[in-house]
């Protein structure tokens, strides 16, 4: 079994890169091969809102998204990891998801139908609620490309490396790798 997960944090070793590590960590526990990417170190342009995949059935960008398009049709678990800025995600991980709807048109909501998807948000606050419109914005784009989030993270965690401390999210990281990529043996 393959896990992708797409880290969406400008803030390198910080709390999001943290967890995903520890959801890897876990996934990589019961065998999964796992891959980790941060969309920071590559070179995505925002969606230009041309519509050309919707008649050719590919993005007219040539950059680093087009390698991505293969990773997450290659992979079975997705693992998305976005600090939370301003209620939602980072510009780098919603470039990245606005980018996604290309596969749509390539037929890849056929071929995305099924995997299971995991979603890791640290945020800067103690309001539990804080996560809410990310976790909505990532609940209805999965759902309109088949995916199957299975579970999500939320953790308040805003200096950078401080989840680290925090024992119990940590080994809620790592459950969440575990059954994400339970059954898929």
């Amino acid at each position: 079994m393959k896990v992708l997960a797409v880290v969406g944090s400008p803030r390198k070793e910080g709390n999001t890169q943290a967890l995903i590590n520890e959801v890897v960590r876990g996934a990589g526990s019961v065998g999964a091969s796992c891959q980790v990417i941060n969309v920071c170190d590559l070179a995505i342009a925002p969606c230009r809102g041309c519509e050309s995949c919707s008649r050719t059935g590919t993005c007219v960008q040539k950059d680093d998204m087009l390698d991505m398009y293969t990773k997450i049709l290659d992979c079975d678990v997705l693992v998305i990891g976005s600090p939370v800025y301003w209620w939602g995600p980072s510009a780098q991980i919603k470039t990245f998801i606005d980018r996604m709807f290309a596969l749509v048109q390539q037929g890849g909501r056929e071929r995305l139908k099924g995997k299971k998807a995991g979603i890791v948000t640290p945020y800067g606050d103690t309001d539990p609620d804080t996560p809410k419109h990310l976790l909505g914005m990532f609940g209805k784009a999965f759902d309109a490309l088949g995916i199957d989030i299975v579970g999500t993270l939320g953790v308040s965690a805003g200096r950078k490396g401080e989840v680290v401390d925090n024992e119990e999210a940590m080994e809620e990281a790592f459950d969440l790798g575990v059954r994400l990529c339970e059954g898929l043996r």
